[in-house]
């Protein structure tokens, strides 16, 4: 199985052969672009079309991953540490009530 890391060079490089590299993108188009792949995935949930959905959610991991690579931020270490911040929180912090 791979790695988060694994996953990042193999989807930049796959970007990069289609041309997605040849000029670098400002950080806010970039995330523009993952946040389009969220507004597609809201719309196949409304459409009820669960393999669209499904495809979507993976089309959101790529433009991460792919972002994290160029961007030279290792995704694995990154999960790791916030997933243990989380950890120390308190049950439901944040949640609003009523």
């Amino acid at each position: 199985m791979k790695t988060i890391k694994e996953w990042q060079e193999e989807v930049y490089h796959t970007a990069s052969t289609h041309g997605w590299h040849n000029y670098e993108r400002p950080i806010p188009e970039r995330l523009c672009l993952i946040h389009s792949e969220v507004s597609e995935a809201l719309e196949a949930w409304r459409k009820d079309d669960w393999n669209n959905f499904k495809e979507e959610i993976a089309d959101i991991v790529i433009r991460v991953l792919d972002f994290c690579q160029e961007r030279d931020i290792n995704l694995d270490e990154e999960i790791e540490k916030k997933n243990e911040y989380n950890k120390s929180r308190p049950y439901l912090h944040g949640m609003k009530k009523g």
